[in-house]
C-alpha cells in the first residue's frame, strides 16, 4: 500500500516534471517539491495560524500564568477555558503534521531512490514508472544542476586539515549552507517567543519553564546541523529538495506573520 499510493506516484511525479523541464533534474526535484508543498497548504495552514495565535495571545497566558502560577491545576484550567474562548485548539495541528511526516518520508525515500548511483538506475527506476513514462535502456538520467552533481554530495574538497583528532578534508556547500540556514531561519519563525520564554524563565523558580525555554533553543539550532551532518552524506538531490521545502515554509510562516501584524 505504501509503493502503490505514495512512493510509486511520487517517483512518476518526478520523473514526469523531468521530463516537462527538458530533463533538467534539479528543476524537477524544486517543481515537485513546491508542487507536493503546495498540495498540502491545506493542512498546513491551520496549525500555523494557530501557532500566530497562540504568540498573540503569549501576554495574555503569561498573565494567566503569574496570576495562578503556584495553583497548576487552576492554571489548566482557566488556560483551557481561555484557549476555548479564544477559539485556539493547540493540538489541532497534530494530524496535517503527521500527514505531511508521511508524505515527507515518501518523497524522500523516492527522491533517495532515483538519486542513489547504486547499479543500472534506468533499470531500477523503470520497475516503478508508469508504462509511458519509461526510460529505453540507453537513457541515461541526466543528474546535473549548476555546479552539482545531484547523486553526489555538496561539498568542496579542501587539502586535509588535522585539527585536535579530527581531520577536515571538505567543506559545506553553497547549497548545504543555505539549505541549514533556511531551515534556522524556519525554526526561528516558528518559535517566535523563544527569547520571550527565556527571558521569563530566568526570573522564574519552576524548572519547567527552563526546561521548556531550553528544548526551544536545541531546537532551533539541532535541525540546521543536523541538516548539515546529513548534506555531507546524502545526494545534493536531497539537499535541493531540503531547500525547497525549508524556503517554502518559511515564505508561508512570513506572510502569515506580515498578515497578523497589519491588522
Amino acid at each position: 500500500m505504501w509503493n502503490t499510493l505514495l512512493y510509486q506516484p511520487i517517483v512518476n511525479a518526478l520523473i514526469l516534471f523531468y521530463q516537462i523541464f527538458a530533463q533538467n533534474f534539479g528543476i524537477a526535484i524544486i517543481a515537485l517539491t513546491i508542487f507536493i508543498r503546495g498540495a498540502l497548504t491545506p493542512l498546513t495552514l491551520p496549525s500555523l495560524k494557530s501557532a500566530q495565535k497562540l504568540k498573540e495571545l503569549q501576554p495574555e497566558l503569561e498573565k494567566l500564568k503569574k496570576k495562578h502560577g503556584k495553583d497548576r491545576q487552576k492554571f489548566a484550567k482557566e488556560q483551557l477555558e481561555f484557549y476555548q474562548k479564544h477559539g485556539v485548539n493547540p493540538a489541532s495541528g497534530c494530524l496535517p503534521q503527521i500527514i505531511q511526516i508521511i508524505i515527507l518520508i515518501a518523497l524522500f525515500q523516492a527522491f533517495n531512490q532515483v538519486l542513489q548511483a547504486n547499479g543500472n538506475i534506468i533499470e531500477n527506476l523503470n520497475k516503478v514508472l508508469y508504462a509511458p513514462l519509461q526510460f529505453a535502456k540507453d537513457d541515461v538520467l541526466n543528474t546535473k544542476f549548476l555546479y552539482l552533481d545531484l547523486t553526489q554530495p555538496d561539498v568542496f574538497k579542501i587539502p586535509a586539515i588535522k585539527i585536535f583528532s579530527f581531520t577536515i578534508d571538505k567543506l559545506p556547500g553553497i547549497f548545504l549552507i543555505a539549505a541549514a540556514a533556511s531551515q534556522f531561519f524556519s525554526s526561528k519563525l516558528m518559535m517566535p517567543a523563544a527569547q520571550a520564554t527565556t527571558a521569563k524563565a530566568e526570573k522564574t523558580k519552576e524548572q519547567t519553564d527552563d526546561m521548556a525555554a531550553s528544548m526551544q533553543k536545541q531546537m532551533l539550532y539541532f535541525m540546521p546541523v543536523m541538516t548539515l551532518f546529513i548534506g555531507f552524506k546524502f545526494p545534493s538531490g536531497l539537499v535541493l529538495y531540503w531547500l525547497t521545502f525549508s524556503v517554502f515554509m518559511a515564505c508561508q510562516q512570513f506572510l502569515l506573520k506580515r498578515k497578523a501584524d497589519n491588522k
